[in-house]
């Protein structure tokens, strides 16, 4: 019999979601589990936004839309993208997408062609290598330097492109590390860009949540680069839409003519009534954005002050995104940590090996639950890691 894909067959599902159904099994037992590995903000969709999709589900919109979204909501994204990011584009330049991650595939597939080289900067997100290979092309794995801030630098970069390379994968502020790019370092890619003629894919989605004076630029603001970058972002995270499946993509017309061919035969669209609320997200009040970025900030710095006082857990403040990615004792692999804190202690959180090998020895924790599960889980995981080297040190000094 003939066998299907043998490229699907090797993908699996994201760690991030496979942990999340292991905790939802879990609590379906009974089990008490604080879940700190999925990146799903615990805030409700704001009630402005809710309602805008009502008002245009009773109004009738529950026809298909046009496939690059609708007038309103390119203009708002059009309006948003100059506005806050410095990015000028048309309405041309814009496609609508049910969700991040299916704009994410089409602005790869609209770039590449099978065999081509992809650069994917590690750590990363899980979903990076996967829609790649999905794609057609090969992931290359750029290890950045942890005992250099994971900084984007030209030597590295260079040592990784090849005859094949064609674009380059961008994420800041970065899941999983927290590390938002520096001007000097999107320089760097997208000089580096040019003279070997990439395209950059620059997944924004986390662009609202930086901390302690740290700013998230767009590399499609620099003229010199901007008609090679394509930029993904969405609703998700800023304003607590994960489940309304609403994202955009922006770039080259000629990209996003490609990427709209590619949902055209595929998803179609994005749902009709979801980009009513999109509009009202972007054109409504912002303070629901600012006060979910004081929220993460918050619960950053409780956990960081919490492992500080116990000495257990080394830790870098993030300088964005609503994630820590706090070293792992090193008796035991990420992996089994992991394992121990969601059977043992019913703390669900990721395994810093999955988004790369420079993740290895690293746990990535999510702020996203009830504040107080999180300094919970934050005692547990102290606690933990303070009985695994004290074990550590008792057979060392045995031996």
């Amino acid at each position: 019999m003939a066998k299907p894909s043998a490229v699907v067959a090797g993908l699996g599902f994201p760690a991030t979601v496979a942990l999340s159904e292991v905790a939802a099994g879990l609590v379906a037992s009974g089990k008490r589990v604080i879940a700190l590995a999925s990146g799903d903000p615990d805030l409700p969709t704001p009630p402005h936004i809710v309602e805008a999709a009502v008002r245009a589900v009773r109004a009738g919109a529950t026809h298909y839309p046009p496939i690059r979204g609708t007038g309103p909501l390119r203009e708002a994204i059009v309006d948003k993208l100059a506005r806050e990011n410095g990015v000028c584009v048309s309405i041309e330049q814009i496609m609508v997408a049910p969700g991040a991650k299916s704009a994410l595939f089409s602005a790869v597939r609209a770039l590449v062609d099978p065999g081509d080289d992809v650069l994917i900067l590690d750590p990363s997100w899980v979903t990076y290598a996967p829609l790649v290979e999905l794609a057609g092309a090969n992931p290359v794995r750029v290890q950045l330097d942890a005992n250099r801030d994971y900084l984007i630098d030209r030597e590295t970069l260079e040592r990784h492109i090849g005859n094949r390379t064609k674009a380059i994968l961008l994420n800041s502020p970065c899941n999983p590390t927290g590390r938002v790019a520096t001007r000097d370092e999107l320089e760097t890619l997208g000089s580096l860009a040019n003279e070997r003629d990439l395209w950059v894919v620059s997944d924004e989605i986390y662009e609202h949540f930086v901390f302690d004076g740290a700013t998230h630029c767009s590399i499609a603001a620099d003229a010199r680069y901007s008609s090679r970058v394509v930029v993904v972002n969405g609703f998700s995270k800023s304003y607590a839409m994960t489940g309304w499946r609403l994202g955009w993509l922006s770039g080259p017309e000629e990209v996003v003519e490609l990427a709209s061919r590619i949902q055209a035969q595929t998803v179609t669209s994005a749902a009709t009534f979801t980009m009513a609320a999109g509009v009202a997200a972007l054109t409504g009040p912002q303070d629901v954005v600012a006060q979910a970025r004081a929220l993460y900030r918050a619960r950053r710095d409780l956990v960081l002050e919490k492992w500080l006082s116990t000495g257990s857990v080394r830790c870098a403040a993030s300088e964005g995104t609503f994630y820590l990615f706090p070293h792992t004792p090193a008796c035991l692999s990420d992996v089994e940590i992991a394992s121990t804190l969601l059977v043992d202690h019913g703390v669900a959180c990721v395994p810093g090996s999955v988004f790369g090998d420079c993740g290895s020895g690293r746990l990535r924790i999510s702020l996203t639950a009830p504040t107080d599960e999180i300094e919970d889980a934050a005692r547990v995981i102290a606690m933990t890691f303070a009985a695994m080297e004290g074990s550590r040190n008792l057979r060392s000094r045995a031996t």
